[in-house]
């Protein structure tokens, strides 16, 4: 099972803030691409510039590898000041 949080206009998007999916994806492109399939404009805003990923808690870059029972939060970008 891998646990998906979404944060921000993510969440907006996909009409969820937590969901659990099963089975658990291998890697972060396996993921993004299921939820792409499921929620096509969730999929289409992951794909966007600015979008931060973090891995059970840590920040990741690429396509990282993903643990059976991974926690992965999706943040939108963010604008400052």
């Amino acid at each position: 099972m891998t646990r998906v949080l979404l944060f921000g206009r993510l969440r907006d998007l996909a009409g969820w803030r937590e969901t659990e999916l099963t089975p658990a994806s291998a890697s972060l492109a396996e993921l993004k691409r299921r939820l792409a399939e499921a929620w096509p404009d969730l999929g289409a805003a992951l794909a966007g510039p600015g979008v931060q990923v973090a891995v059970d808690r840590a920040l990741a870059r690429g396509d990282v590898a993903l643990r059976p029972e991974a926690e992965v939060a999706f943040m939108p970008p963010m604008s400052g000041g």
